[in-house]
């Protein structure tokens, strides 16, 4: 009898799901979350129950050919971890719900797959949760002493698009050159120099381009005069900062499309900010060419550069940012269930034995040393 794998993965204005029977897909779909309906709850948390809902209505159909074996949440913001799977336990929910190491709509993935799989009585676990640490030490080192840089990414996408273009290109991804952007509702970007992603830019806390929602990285003076001013309470600055800037503050919409039809239209702001948030892009990818190169690596350059995620699908944002990187490496595209899928394989390996999820409560923090 074929394994079955469900997979539920909540991002930042959609969650996804889908069923795998052994490697293939039988079922995928996807709710989109309009910010109007997002913004209706306070917190990450509160939002639980609404997309539990969204999940059981989503995999109803499919759910009368049977149970899954194993349940695969996407996972949340957790203590630094290696990659691979973990079971989903009592801490792992705890340091989720709490937001100890920082509060994301992926925290829900591992709680609704707990929560449903405990229904079934069928096991759950996560698989590269976004807090995969694999950083050069001095990636992590900043100018201030009281902060680090920390690796906070969209980790199953970039491993999955990355394996999946060397494959194509007939190359050890162990022993290959990437740039991977994940282009989003936030923008994480990877340098993956022989298997290991040495640096990130982490969007999450503030860092790289400005995306859709989150405003990148800002001059930071001008800000501090900002909090200064008393024109925003921290939780407002926090909020507008995370989810009330890029597009959305700019232009009042996150979707891309729209801002097309406007340039479309003749909408000299929307060309400038669309053309800004190319050029934002361009330039931090471009930034990860030392990364690729340090620690005695080969000088033959980069093997590809990488774009993914949800804005991959525009192909004017495409083509803007390859033309400003394409002379370091070729572009390729990728669109669909990368995440969903590096999700659906770990879950099939856990059941057939060839992988054994780690406890979160034991020996699950690293520390990321220089190969």
């Amino acid at each position: 009898m074929p394994y079955k794998v469900l997979v539920i993965n909540p991002g930042s204005t959609s969650t996804s799901v889908a069923f795998f029977c052994d490697e293939a897909v039988s079922f995928s779909a996807e709710v989109r979350h309009p910010r109007e309906t997002i913004e209706q709850f306070s917190s990450v948390l509160e939002q639980k129950e609404f997309r539990t809902e969204q999940v059981l209505s989503l995999i109803a159909e499919p759910l009368k050919d049977g149970l899954p074996d194993i349940v695969v949440g996407r996972g949340g913001l957790l203590r630094a971890i290696p990659g691979g799977p973990y079971s989903i336990n009592d801490e792992m929910i705890s340091d989720l719900e709490s937001g100890k190491y920082g509060v994301h709509p992926c925290n829900l993935g591992a709680m609704i797959a707990r929560e449903i799989a405990e229904k079934w009585s069928v096991p759950s676990m996560i698989m590269d949760p976004v807090v995969t640490d694999e950083m050069d030490s001095a990636a992590k080192v900043t100018g201030f002493p009281e902060i680090k840089r920390r690796s906070v990414f969209h980790a199953l996408s970039q491993r999955g698009v990355a394996r999946s273009v060397a494959a194509t290109l007939g190359v050890d991804y162990e022993k290959s050159k990437f740039i991977v952007a994940h282009i989003g509702g936030g923008i994480s970007i990877g340098a993956h120099r022989n298997g290991r992603i040495v640096d990130v830019v982490n969007a999450l806390d503030g860092e790289g381009p400005f995306s859709p929602e989150r405003s990148g990285c800002l001059p930071i003076l001008p800000f501090l005069d900002l909090i200064e001013s008393g024109k925003f309470s921290f939780d407002e600055l926090r909020k507008k900062v995370t989810s009330g800037s890029g597009l959305i503050g700019l232009l009042g919409t996150n979707d891309l499309r729209e801002v097309e039809k406007r340039i479309d239209g003749g909408d000299k702001e929307a060309e400038l900010v669309f053309n800004g948030l190319a050029y934002n892009i361009s330039k931090h990818i471009c930034s990860f060419v030392p990364a690729l190169m340090k620690g005695g690596s080969d000088k033959n350059g980069v093997d590809a550069i990488i774009i993914t995620g949800g804005a991959a699908n525009s192909k004017k944002l495409v083509c803007a940012v390859e033309e400003m990187v394409g002379m370091i490496g070729p572009v390729h595209v990728l669109t669909g269930l990368e995440e969903m899928e590096v999700m659906g394989m770990g879950g099939l390996c856990v059941l057939r034995g060839n992988l054994i999820p780690a406890d979160y409560s034991y020996g699950s923090i690293i520390n990321s040393t220089e190969s």
